[in-house]
C-alpha cells in the first residue's frame, strides 16, 4: 500500500477527525474557563524561547568552531617608528638694551583725545560774512532758536539782524538767556520759561545758591545779572505787522507812518495766488518758524517787478518801523492777507484795490536786508502764517 492509499484509507481519516475534534473539544474548554488569551501568551513565549535555543545552537554548531589568533602575534607584525632625536633648546637669555634692535613696536599717538567738557559759560562769537543762523547753530551744537533767544536785545528775535561784524552770545547749552529785572520774583521767571526755580539756581554758570538767593519772591539778585536758563523756551517777538483788515487797518498805526485808516470797500480776491515775482528761488531765509521767520525770501534783482498775489484792497503801504523797510500789505477777504517787505518803489496807496497780477512795487532792499529780495507773508485767520510755497501756483 502506498503512502497516498494510508492517508486516505477510511480508518486514519477517521483516527484524524477524531483526533481534530478533541483537540477543538480541549480549547473549548479553555476558552470556557477564561484562560484563552493567557494560554495564547504563554504558548507565544515559549515558541519564542524554543527559537532562541534553536539559533544559539545553530551558531555554536556551525559559525564559532574557528580559533582566534593571539593578538600579540599580529601586534608583533606591526613595524614600529624609529624614535626621535631629542633637541636640547638653547637657554634664554634677557637682551642687553643697549646694545639689542629686536623689541615688539607699540604704536604712539602723540595727540590725546580727551571727552569733550560740558560747558557752563557763555561764549561770544562775531559774525563774519556768509553766517546764517543756521549754519551757526550747527557750528556750536544748538537750535536756531537758542541762538535767537540768547541774543534778544541784538537780533530782537528777527534773523535779518544777522551782519558781519555782529557779537552774538553763545549759550552753553538750548535755553534762554534773561537779563534780571528789579522786582522780577524768580518763580515767575522760571513759570515763564517753563522750567523750575532749582533749574537756574543750580545751574554752575549762573553762581546762584539758596542760601544768598532767600526769598524766591524777592530773591538777592542784582538787576542786570544775566542767568542762563537750561531748557528754557519762549515765544517769539513778532515784529512785522499784526494781523490788519480792511475792517480795522489803523491796528498798525503802532509799526509805520504806512498804516491806513478807515478802508469802507474794495476788491476781494479769488481764493488762488500767484507767484509775486519773477524769480522763482529762495534768497536768505526760507519759511522756518524755529527761527521766527513766516515768509519765503524771494530772490531777484534791485527794481524787479512785483505782482499782487490775488486781489485785493492794500491795507498798510509805506515804512515798517521794524525792519521789513517799504512795505505793502494787501488784505484778499475769506480771511486772507499777503505782505510784502524791502521794497524800494510802492506804486498803490492805502485803500487801493488791486487785482491779480497787479505790479504794486519794486523789489528793492530796504530796512534789515543784505541785498534785492522780496519778503513774502501769507497769513489766514484760521490757519496762521502759512507757508507761501504751499499755496503759490
Amino acid at each position: 500500500m502506498s503512502i497516498e492509499d494510508f492517508k486516505n484509507s477510511p480508518d486514519v481519516k477517521e483516527e484524524e477527525a477524531t483526533a481534530r475534534k478533541d483537540w477543538h473539544s480541549i480549547w473549548d474548554s479553555i476558552v470556557r474557563f477564561g484562560l484563552g488569551e493567557a494560554s495564547l501568551r504563554v504558548g507565544t513565549v515559549i515558541a519564542s524561547i524554543a527559537l532562541i535555543l534553536l539559533v544559539v545552537w545553530v551558531m555554536g554548531r556551525f559559525y564559532l568552531q574557528g580559533e582566534i589568533s593571539e593578538p600579540r602575534a599580529a601586534l608583533a607584525e606591526v613595524e614600529v617608528p624609529t624614535a626621535t632625536a631629542f633637541v636640547k633648546l638653547p637657554e634664554f637669555s634677557i637682551p642687553d638694551p643697549e646694545v639689542s634692535t629686536v623689541s615688539l613696536d607699540r604704536i604712539t599717538k602723540m595727540d590725546t583725545t580727551l571727552p569733550e567738557k560740558p560747558r557752563y559759560e557763555i561764549e561770544k562769537y562775531t559774525v563774519v560774512e556768509g553766517d546764517t543762523i543756521f549754519g551757526i547753530a550747527e557750528k556750536f551744537n544748538l537750535d536756531p532758536s537758542t541762538l535767537l533767544w540768547g541774543n534778544l536785545y541784538t537780533l530782537g528775535d528777527d534773523p535779518h539782524r544777522l551782519f558781519p561784524g555782529v557779537e552774538l552770545n553763545i549759550l552753553p547749552q538750548n535755553g534762554v538767556l534773561h537779563t534780571w529785572s528789579a522786582g522780577e520774583g524768580l518763580n515767575g521767571v522760571s513759570r515763564y520759561y517753563d522750567v523750575s526755580p532749582e533749574t537756574i539756581i543750580d545751574w554752575p554758570g549762573n553762581n546762584l545758591t539758596l542760601e544768598e538767593i532767600g526769598d524766591f519772591a524777592a530773591p538777592n539778585i542784582e538787576p542786570g545779572t544775566e542767568l542762563f536758563v537750561p531748557g528754557g523756551k519762549r515765544d517769539f517777538i513778532t515784529w512785522s505787522a499784526p494781523r490788519i483788515t480792511r475792517d480795522n487797518p489803523a491796528v498798525a498805526k503802532n509799526i509805520g507812518p504806512g498804516s491806513c485808516g478807515v478802508i469802507t470797500d474794495g476788491a476781494v480776491g479769488i481764493g488762488t495766488f500767484i507767484w509775486p515775482a519773477p524769480q522763482r528761488f529762495i534768497s536768505g531765509y526760507d519759511y522756518s518758524p524755529a527761527t521766527n521767520h513766516y515768509a519765503i525770501d524771494i530772490g531777484g534783482y534791485l527794481g524787479d517787478p512785483l505782482y499782487a498775489s490775488d486781489n485785493g484792497v492794500i491795507v498798510y503801504s509805506g515804512w515798517n518801523d521794524y525792519g521789513y523797510g517799504f512795505m505793502v500789505v494787501i488784505d484778499h477777504g475769506g480771511g486772507w492777507q499777503t505782505l510784502y517787505a524791502h521794497m524800494s518803489e510802492i506804486y498803490y496807496g492805502c485803500g487801493a484795490s488791486v487785482f491779480q497780477g497787479d505790479v504794486i512795487g519794486l523789489m528793492g532792499s530796504t530796512g534789515n536786508s543784505s541785498g534785492p529780495h522780496l519778503h513774502f507773508e501769507m497769513r489766514h485767520d484760521e490757519y496762521g502764517r502759512v507757508d507761501p510755497k504751499l499755496f503759490l501756483q
